[in-house]
């Protein structure tokens, strides 16, 4: 229980400093300034406030599959499953992909059109091979017996990582409708937000499947005995 009380305190820290960058916490009524510059001028797009919204909503879902998870490997007949090797491998594609949306939001800022196209392009192609990658996990630990109803953990395993999946694929149709306006746009600007979003939902996807990972090597509840033992 301790990794995902950590888990969401990092969502709620994550989500409050998003909300003071969108500047939803400010109050116009207090605001000094001529009376001809509207408010609307800087508002939040409702598309942000809709994506804050449903990554809330994710969160939670993912807390309540962790908390699930911590509470049914305490029964006996729980079986730790292998973590196979090509998982880091994986591991690794997902954070290059969330790095080169990230260079690709920072391109928009210099005007850098062939920097953006690239870095959308590498963060689908890194995205692409995480699945594929998930893919080869799955097959591997069907093969060596690992199957979906031979064992809690694994069907825990199976269901997590396949919600997670299926959200990274929702994200690279959207990924790829802005690669695609990307190619025929000539500047940045028009991109900013789609990107934005984009980079958003990535680092989001990132955390999740690092917890998630932390939590099947071990480490979160290692993290927490440490935790402990340091405020005792």
């Amino acid at each position: 229980m301790g990794s995902i009380l950590l888990f969401l305190s990092v969502l709620a820290i994550i989500g409050a400093w998003w909300l003071s960058r969108q500047g939803l916490a400010s109050k116009p009524w207090l605001e000094q300034g001529t009376a001809d510059i509207l408010p609307e001028a800087n508002a939040t797009p409702p598309s942000k406030i809709g994506l804050g919204i449903f990554l809330a909503v994710v969160g939670s879902l993912f807390a309540l599959f962790f908390s699930a998870y911590a509470m049914r490997m305490q029964l006996p007949d729980w079986r730790t499953l292998p973590i196979p090797a090509i998982l880091w491998l994986n591991t690794a594609m997902l954070v290059l992909s969330s790095v080169a949306l990230h260079g690709a939001n920072s391109a928009i800022g210099r005007g850098e059109m062939p920097e953006l196209r690239m870095g959308l392009l590498a963060a689908g192609i890194s995205a692409m091979a995480f699945l594929s990658g998930q893919l080869l996990a799955w097959r591997q630990l069907t093969g060596e017996g690992y199957l979906l109803a031979a064992n809690p953990a694994n069907a825990f395993f199976y269901v997590l990582t396949g919600v997670h999946g299926l959200h990274l694929l929702g994200g690279l149709v959207a990924l790829g409708r802005t690669t695609e306006k990307a190619w025929r746009e000539t500047t940045t600007e028009p991109l900013r937000l789609s990107v934005e979003l984009c980079a958003t939902y990535w680092h989001f996807l990132l955390l999740v499947w690092l917890v998630f990972l932390s939590v099947l090597t071990g480490w979160a509840g290692e993290f927490v005995d440490i935790c402990r033992q340091l405020l005792t």
